[in-house]
């Protein structure tokens, strides 16, 4: 006759988080879905307790004695995570190994191009491989590579740094730059006005206003003379 076995569960793996029946101690300290403390109890007595309320029993701290369980949704408790480690990589920035090539003998235009290029991409935080490569009687030459990877170091100082010294790789010579870690620091404030005279043009003193001229007074009049009565003054 036929026997029914049941499923044999999957090896338990150290990383995995164990809920439900594969929580094998016999005791847990219980927290409820709402946060309450329900406190130690048997294991199958906290599984019955979660599966009343259509929820799972996941163990939180397996390294506690006895290991802390919780009563919850597992599969929103994974979907919830999942979402948030997307949210989390869509931040992170993956960087990558852009490549500028150069000549010993390349024109200033030309050169001038090619390091606003690695600029750019040190700004968007990619790492930048500059190669030059010699072809001929260049290779008789190598210490203008040199100088001219040596002048890409001090025109991109400000935003990035040489991972090594430039090496010799055949008839190619190779430098790897990296971006600069960002400042973290609080920008500076603006200076505040000077107060001194010295430090700012004096305002021209204020003229005072013209005093109202006096009003001339009238002019007195002539007395009147007398005569005599012969006729003398």
């Amino acid at each position: 006759m036929f026997k029914r076995r049941w499923p044999i569960p999957a090896p338990f793996r150290p990383n995995e988080t164990r809920v439900n029946e594969r929580i094998r101690v016999p005791q847990v300290r219980v927290i409820a879905d709402d946060g309450t403390q329900l406190g130690i109890l048997g294991a199958r007595e906290a599984l019955a307790l979660a599966q009343e309320k259509g929820l799972d029993l996941v163990e939180v701290s397996p390294t506690a004695r006895p290991p802390v369980c919780r009563i919850m949704d597992y599969g929103k408790f994974k979907y919830e995570q999942s979402k948030r480690e997307r949210k989390a990589r869509k931040k992170q920035h993956v960087m990558h190994l852009k490549e500028v090539k150069l000549r010993p003998k390349i024109a200033e235009h030309d050169y001038n191009f090619k390091v606003q290029l690695a600029r750019d991409f040190l700004e968007h935080r990619d790492k930048v491989k500059f190669t030059v490569t010699f072809r001929g009687r260049e290779m008789a030459h190598q210490e203008l590579g040199h100088q001219m990877l040596q002048r890409v170091i001090a025109d991109l100082a400000e935003i990035a740094g040489p991972e090594s010294i430039p090496k010799s790789e055949g008839r190619t010579l190779v430098m790897i730059m990296l971006p600069k870690a960002p400042k973290t620091g609080a920008q500076a404030s603006p200076a505040p006005a000077a107060t001194t005279a010295s430090a700012s043009p004096a305002k021209p003193a204020a003229k005072p206003a013209p005093k109202p001229a006096a009003k001339a007074k009238p002019a007195a009049a002539p007395e009147p003379v007398s005569e005599g009565a012969d006729g003398s003054a």
